[in-house]
């Protein structure tokens, strides 16, 4: 995943305020319109075009609308565009904005209209790479944008070459490290114009039909472009470098002290901004204090971390006000085989290399997996929520009334549990001679490396180690957990390719299949189960797979590039990558395993009014979100997720 913002629970559950007193509601005659947050961190910036942290998005996505939403069922709905369309091939965009709609300082007085140029200047802001911008790789998909990023970096190292005394100005930088300015592009010629005051359109570099979810990322929120160069580097330094032209104005910002969303009373949309303030405020200590804050009634939400959680389900006082967490379907976890090991001599990578390369032996690893037992660690009451059959989630696209998961190849996939143990001694038993006679010798060494920095991760392995080897035979595997760098573990283990097996996990990035197949494509740094043996890790070929193995993964990559083809009808398109979805799986490259939660919280916030959305900011918008009189139970959370499944079925049909 390219996306720099992760959304765990310790970021997403930033906590309530800290202000009230003792019982219910705290004695707070506003409590029915005010929703209270503690926070233990101060922002960094609130460039909204630039941020690419959590923090930071909680503000931005209540302050700035862009030019679509999601409803809380995932149904992509208007915000600032009122229409729009493409054309045969989906190569060009076109969005018909919504007229009146106000820029407003931080005291509500307005400033400008809205216009189609805003998003023009943004498209500006966002792809200099003085900006900075976390998520201005979305912009990949617009034609010449990545060029003209590219070429600002360019610019940008000669200046700062010339403002540190190693150029004597620009010209020189150029010439000394060949780069010909004639070569150079304009902004022009990037694939975003204002074709009138309302009338935006977009040119792709090729066919894109999800181009609409990449909208829903902060790098292509407006910006009034004469604001933005008043402020020049100040901009999004305070409330007062900032405008606004969505549900709230963030009317107080004193850092480390507070911060106050307050409804825009210029709202065009005024009629579903329920909630009338947001306060946050800021303590350090809030993880510790704030569920006692919370039982109080004194603020509206906490994290409920697992060390208490048992405590607070049994006790009389606090379990009817502790719920689980809807599925996090941005993530999606599965155990990884790798297929090119490059860790040291002691774990026996070439022993390794002979057993991954055998399908029955990968498969009776896929079957033998008890996902509900190790999912356990990480919810120990609704575990069988956040199993993931597929790489995709349930719910994550559909379309003509159909889940992608339910599409033809990946229907029996996406119904079953993996979890089999007489099917996977069956594959033990048919590897086993096939693994004597490649050479091999037992019990295979398997490297299961995991992050200590990561809660329940440690835990977790040892699960999977006893269960694998209780149910194939400490003969036959020996799994040995070891931990990895608590930094730069993704740097250390995965992409160096320093582990057998282990967890791994990809996030979405935009509304299609074809973003849960990346990290599958030739170039990755998960499986590497690439088809080229000269291909080149370091000073090292990647020679260590098998013909079949090769003759594998070419047919998948020959899968998906059919699926990347198929444009004009996406019930085709979808079909085509749920036959390489599911083809990967059939032949076990990895496990599925989980989606990701979000944990158990007190939280006056009804979780089924908000907008659902796996990725951009959309999630984090309290536009159209309902307070509840007092948190939900995990029961009453039971019986409404039940009811938002069902109803939201029926918005597919």
């Amino acid at each position: 995943m390219k996306r720099i913002v992760l959304f765990f629970a310790t970021l997403i559950l930033t906590l309530s305020s800290l202000s009230g007193c003792s019982g219910k509601s705290g004695g707070r005659e506003n409590y029915a319109t005010e929703y209270k947050v503690l926070y233990p961190a101060e922002f960094t910036t609130l460039d909204y075009i630039a941020t690419g942290n959590t923090n930071e998005y909680r503000v931005l996505a209540n302050t700035i609308d862009g030019l679509i939403d999601y409803d809380k069922y995932g149904n992509t709905v208007p915000l600032l565009a009122e229409r729009w369309n493409a054309d045969e091939d989906y190569t060009i965009w076109t969005f018909e904005i919504r007229q009146g709609v106000k820029w407003v300082d931080k005291d509500s007085a307005e400033v400008a209209e809205v216009t189609a140029q805003d998003w023009v200047d943004a498209a500006r802001h966002s792809n200099e790479a003085r900006t900075n911008s976390s998520n201005q790789y979305m912009y990949e998909f617009v034609r010449n944008a990545m060029d003209y990023y590219d070429q600002s970096g360019v610019i940008l190292e000669a200046e700062n070459a010339v403002q540190d005394g190693a150029a004597a100005n620009v010209e020189e930088y150029f010439a000394v490290n060949g780069v010909d300015p004639a070569s150079f592009i304009t902004f022009d010629d990037v694939g975003v114009r204002a074709v009138s005051t309302y009338i935006l359109e977009y040119t792709m570099e090729s066919p894109c039909p999800f181009f609409l979810s990449c909208l829903s990322y902060n790098s292509y929120m407006p910006v009034y472009g004469p604001f933005l160069e008043e402020q020049g580097t100040n901009f999004g330094i305070d409330n007062e470098s900032l405008l606004f032209n969505g549900a709230y104005i963030l009317s107080e910002f004193e850092p480390n002290v507070k911060r106050t969303l307050t409804k825009n009373a210029s709202y065009w949309d005024s009629g579903n901004v329920t909630i009338e303030k947001i306060s946050y405020i800021f303590n350090a200590d809030e993880v510790t204090l704030a569920p006692t804050m919370a039982k109080n009634g004194e603020i509206d939400v906490a994290y409920i971390s697992a060390d208490i959680l048992d405590a607070w389900m049994a006790s009389a006082d606090t379990k009817d006000l502790v719920r689980p967490s809807k599925p996090d379907i941005s993530f999606s976890y599965f155990y990884n085989f790798n297929f090119e090991p490059r860790f040291n001599a002691a774990f026996e990578p070439e022993n390794w290399v002979i057993a991954v390369n055998n399908e029955n032996f990968r498969k009776s690893l896929f079957y033998g997996l008890d996902r509900i037992k190790a999912l356990t660690v990480k919810d120990p009451y609704n575990p069988q929520m956040l199993v993931n059959n597929s790489v995709t989630p349930v719910a994550f696209a559909a379309t003509d009334g159909k889940d992608y998961t339910s599409f033809r190849a990946l229907a029996d996939i996406s119904a079953r549990d993996s979890f089999n143990s007489e099917r996977a001694l069956s594959f033990k038993e048919a590897a086993i001679p096939e693994l004597e006679a490649a050479g091999a010798t037992f019990p295979i060494k398997i490297l299961m490396p995991f992050n200590p920095g990561i809660t329940g991760w440690e835990q977790e392995s040892q699960v999977v180690e006893q269960q694998l080897e209780a149910l194939l035979g400490s003969d036959y595997i020996d799994i040995i957990v070891e931990a990895g760098p608590v930094t730069g573990f993704l740097s250390e283990v995965r992409r160096s390719g320093k582990y057998a097996f282990m967890k791994c996990n990809w996030g979405a990035d935009f509304a299609d299949p074809q973003t849960w197949a990346e990290p599958f494509s030739y170039g990755n740094s998960y499986g590497f189960f690439y088809t080229d043996a000269d291909n080149m890790l370091g000073d090292k070929p990647r020679s260590s797979k098998t013909a079949s193995t090769q003759a594998l993964a070419a047919e998948y990559y020959g899968l998906v590039d059919i699926a990347k083809s198929a444009v004009s009808d996406i019930g085709e398109r979808y079909e085509a990558f749920s036959k390489a979805e599911a083809f990967i799986i059939e032949h076990a490259f990895f496990i599925p395993f989980s989606v990701d939660s979000n944990g158990y919280t007190v939280d006056r916030i009804d979780p089924f009014t908000v907008p659902s959305s796996p990725f951009g900011v959309s999630q984090f918008r309290f536009k159209g979100v309902s307070l509840l009189d007092k948190p939900m139970s995990a029961s009453e959370f039971e019986a409404a997720y039940t009811k938002w499944q069902s109803e939201w079925k029926a918005e597919q049909k």
